[in-house]
């Protein structure tokens, strides 16, 4: 009888354990149906039976429950049945869930074979999967040049020099096949702005290409510019030309500038050079004139010597006076510029 109060307590402790227990389940449970309620019964309406289970196990792995089930259901209603355990790994690979169901909800209604693998590819290689669908469904129109790259023409120039600015539109469809590793639309732009530079380049004057532009557009279109790329070139259309600058002419008057430059700086040249010369000759003058300067200084020492050994005698000296005093009066007239008088 003793132990009869210990029982009692160990009942009543296990009673408030059980109660407590109890009060955690039914919490846990109303948390689970207010949570997940709505969705089970959406899922289970739409045929597209996900279980709470796995919405528990999703939210653990902190996936959003609510956009796998509304876009395994957007899916269900088109007739494509998509694993949740797929869709769920391409959440956690970090791809764009709604993206890839509507582009592929897009394709089946356009007859467009993408599987839901393929898109999920194209969706985390970075492109828009959704975008390329649409763009595979209608076709878009991009400028050639882009503008937003901070270009709004191609500037061309024929053989005869003439400066061609040239606005052209391209109309491309997305191949969906080669979305993943294709090239993008910059390359478009890129090859078709050289095909119509090559193109209009090799013309031989502007007024051609004044008179008609469709063949333009064909020889462009006809040379490979899609190859590697991630779409298709429907058309090319040149909407706008305007005549430019006359770039041949500017070349020419450079050239001739520069050729005059040239011309100047040789000329230059040889001035200093012949300045240089002149001031050598007079050099040269001057010393020749020190050196008859210096001869005459030596005249008087050998007409002296001449008297002493006898070899000139005194009617040679003054003939020879005579002369040099007739050649002294002939330069002093010839410098005061009075004419001289022959006899």
């Amino acid at each position: 009888m003793q132990y009869l109060p210990l029982i009692s307590i160990s009942s009543k402790g296990a009673s408030v354990f059980l109660f407590a227990l109890l009060f955690l389940f039914i919490c846990a449970f109303i948390f689970i149906v207010f949570k997940y309620g709505w969705l089970y019964v959406n899922a289970v309406a739409s045929d597209t039976h996900i279980s709470l289970l796995q919405m528990i196990n999703m939210s653990l792995r902190q996936i959003d429950v609510r956009t796998i089930v509304e876009h395994r259901i957007m899916a269900k209603k088109v007739g494509i049945d998509i694993a949740p355990s797929s869709l769920e790994a391409h959440y956690l690979a970090g791809g764009n869930v709604n993206k890839v169901v509507r582009a592929i909800i897009a394709a089946s209604k356009a007859n467009i074979e993408l599987s839901y693998d393929h898109a999920c590819a194209i969706d985390l290689a970075g492109r828009d999967v959704f975008d390329a669908v649409k763009t595979s469904i209608n076709p878009k129109v991009i400028d050639c040049p882009d503008p937003a790259k901070g270009c709004s023409t191609l500037d061309v120039v024929t053989k005869d020099g003439i400066q061609l600015k040239i606005k052209a539109r391209v109309t491309i469809r997305a191949n969906i096949d080669k979305l993943v590793g294709g090239a993008t639309e910059e390359t478009i732009i890129a090859r078709v702005g050289e095909g119509i530079i090559t193109t209009i380049g090799s013309i031989e004057t502007y007024k051609k290409i004044l008179e008609g532009v469709d063949w333009i557009s064909k020889l462009v279109i006809e040379k490979v510019l899609t190859a590697d790329t991630a779409f298709q070139i429907l058309s090319i259309n040149i909407v706008d030309i305007v005549v430019g600058d006359n770039i041949g002419a500017k070349l020419l008057a450079d050239q001739a500038e520069a050729d005059k430059r040239l011309a100047q700086v040789d000329a230059e040249k040889r001035q200093g050079m012949a300045i240089a010369r002149e001031q050598e000759m007079k050099a040269l003058a001057e010393e020749n004139m020190a050196k008859i300067l210096a001869s005459e200084a030596e005249v008087p020492k050998a007409i002296a010597q001449a008297f002493r050994e006898g070899n000139l005698g005194i009617m040679d000296y003054y003939h020879l006076k005579n002369i040099q005093a007739d050649t002294e009066m002939k330069a002093s007239i010839s410098k005061s510029g009075i004419p001289s008088t022959t006899k």
